[in-house]
């Protein structure tokens, strides 16, 4: 095992690379977003918007904005250059569970205990999609790479991929 970096941290709840530079984003359970640089070993920056744990977080791949969702049921998008929240989604009735960008579409993936699986353009801030049909806690939620799918796992023992073509 190799240990380039590491660092006493309370509770983390999820991780996202940024995609070129040596950044890593730790989101915690007391609601704090983390900014490290793990070649340098240093924080660069800490983002304290959510209110309780947040579990979801992810670098769009090109542009310098990352999104994090939580147990406050608010989805966040943030500028790390101008190091602050554009705005918030709401619309989850739940803790959120996992976001994730869209690697071509200006979209962002949400999963919730709400039983719901929700797509939001995030440049027009509006929710697009809302996939109903687990029913207990969606785990996670993520777009497939090439094509117009989504995978989704839940609590109910399900893994279902969903066809967004529509």
């Amino acid at each position: 095992m190799l240990i380039k970096f590491e660092s006493k941290s309370h509770r983390v709840k999820g991780l996202s690379f940024h995609p070129s530079r040596p950044w890593i984003l730790a989101s915690l359970h007391n609601g704090v977003i983390q900014l490290w640089d793990y070649r340098m070993c240093t924080l660069i920056d800490r983002y304290d918007e959510h209110d309780g744990p947040v579990r979801g977080i992810d670098f769009h791949s090109n542009q310098p904005l990352f999104v994090s969702g939580g147990d406050d049921y608010k989805i966040k998008v943030w500028n790390y250059k101008q190091k602050r929240c554009l705005f918030t989604l709401l619309g989850h009735l739940d803790y959120i569970r996992t976001t994730f960008f869209h690697k071509e579409y200006p979209w962002v993936i949400s999963a919730s205990d709400d039983q719901t699986i929700r797509i939001w353009n995030w440049q027009s801030r509006t929710c697009i999609s809302v996939l109903t049909g687990h029913n207990h806690y969606v785990m996670c939620a993520q777009f497939h790479a090439t094509e117009d799918l989504v995978a989704s796992a839940s609590l109910d023992q399900t893994i279902r991929i969903w066809d967004i073509s529509g």
